[in-house]
């Protein structure tokens, strides 16, 4: 996107380096990466950059609002409220879309959102990666912080939360099975915290524990939560000591599960801003609109692209039941703008991730990185890119100012 960048880039790139990167990942954590990584790191302009951070500051605004707790009360499911819910998120990622305006600038558009960890730690690493095998220019540098020390502090400030590290958890299940299971390892490179099954929890009266590498019982205070209801029921029936809505439990969370069901895709409607397409709840239409090829049909609770209709038509509507139709959203469409120039041929569509946290005594959440997804297909995701070049996972560069 900073075109002399892209040229250097694309002039000097080979399959080799390509192989390279990966070799960079699978020696440093022991293991395939879960996902592809794409061939290339993206470079932001700074007017870009401006434009991403005004649309997050929207965001922002509206999880300032002092009725964002009511406003949201109902997007969390009845049997899935967890209790000893914090006043805010600790963690909070916003999708855009990159596109284009009628002045022919870059300009981002709101995909979604969520109040979930994205990969942290893995982000340190990838960046790393590009840098050395591509021998990128130092003063480029994918963070919002004044450095990677600062970046790290950030986080060792939410998901630590001043406990020893022995006393906290990454909480997942099957966490083996899990394509993100690279930041798992990650984060225990970067934070020395063990990421455990919730299958392998133990729950003595309102104490839990887990067992480390030794076999010792270890308390845990706190829980670095990447667990989501969805996956839990994807493997029920279970047998489990510990279930995340238990009431009677003595930990602390960061990234209390409530958060992921607060800012989700919910939460779409009530966002105004030139930066966010329009959304309503399908709830809201008396009549729906008569152009609906140029909307998106999405349920509000699913992962991954799960549910969601892009041809939409008025069966996919009338298919859902009147009591259901507060669960979903019809959402303008957005016009990726195929703007990566790749080193092989054509041009690739854009999304990028702003990440945050959100410690317990700050005002509101600090962006500290991002993350971008490449993409070939009529969506950003592995089973839309089968067998396509410069699609995949990686991450936004800036230049120093």
């Amino acid at each position: 996107m900073i075109t002399e960048l892209r040229e250097k880039f694309n002039d000097k790139y080979s399959s080799e380096n390509y192989e390279k990167l990966n070799s960079y990942f699978t020696d440093k954590f022991g293991d395939e990466v879960g996902f592809r990584m794409c061939e290339t790191p993206i470079f932001f302009p700074k007017a870009f950059v401006g434009r991403l951070k005004q649309a997050c500051d929207d965001v922002v605004s509206v999880l300032k609002r002092p009725d964002f707790k009511s406003i949201t009360e109902e997007a969390i499911p009845k049997n899935c409220y967890v209790p000893n819910e914090d006043e805010h998120t600790n963690f909070l990622a916003v999708d855009f879309a990159v596109c284009k305006n009628d002045q022919d600038e870059l300009i981002p558009q709101m995909i979604e959102l969520q109040g979930f960890p994205s990969i942290f730690a893995f982000n340190i690493f990838k960046q790393q990666g590009y840098k050395e095998v591509f021998g990128l220019e130092e003063n480029l540098s994918p963070y919002f912080t004044k450095s990677q020390d600062d970046y790290i502090q950030k986080l060792s400030n939410v998901i630590l939360g001043g406990h020893d590290k022995e006393n906290v958890i990454l909480l997942e299940i099957f966490p083996e099975k899990q394509h993100t299971k690279v930041d798992f390892a990650a984060t225990k490179e970067v934070f020395g915290i063990e990421t455990v099954c919730i299958t392998k929890v133990i729950k003595e009266g309102k104490h839990l524990f887990y067992r480390n590498d030794k076999g010792e019982k270890v308390h845990i205070k706190r829980i670095y939560n990447r667990l989501i209801f969805d996956e839990i029921d994807r493997w029920e029936p279970l047998d489990l000591q510990f279930r995340l809505t238990d009431s009677d439990v003595d930990v602390e969370w960061a990234g209390h599960p409530n958060w992921f069901f607060r800012i989700s895709k919910s939460l779409m409607p009530y966002l105004e801003s030139e930066y966010v397409p329009e959304t309503r709840f399908l709830s809201s239409y008396d009549k729906y609109p008569s152009d609906l090829e140029n909307y998106v049909l999405k349920p509000l609770y699913s992962f991954a692209g799960a549910g969601v209709v892009f041809n939409v038509e008025s069966h996919h509507l009338e298919a859902i039941a009147q009591e259901e139709k507060h669960n979903y959203i019809l959402q303008k469409k957005i016009n990726y703008a195929p703007i990566v120039k790749a080193a092989d041929e054509g041009d690739v569509k854009l999304e990028v991730r702003m990440m945050f946290t959100w410690a317990d005594n700050q005002e509101k959440p600090e962006l500290i990185i991002n993350l971008c997804r490449l993409s070939r297909g009529e969506m950003i995701g592995v089973k839309y890119n089968k067998n396509k070049t410069f699609v995949g996972a990686s991450i936004g560069f800036m230049e120093a100012e």
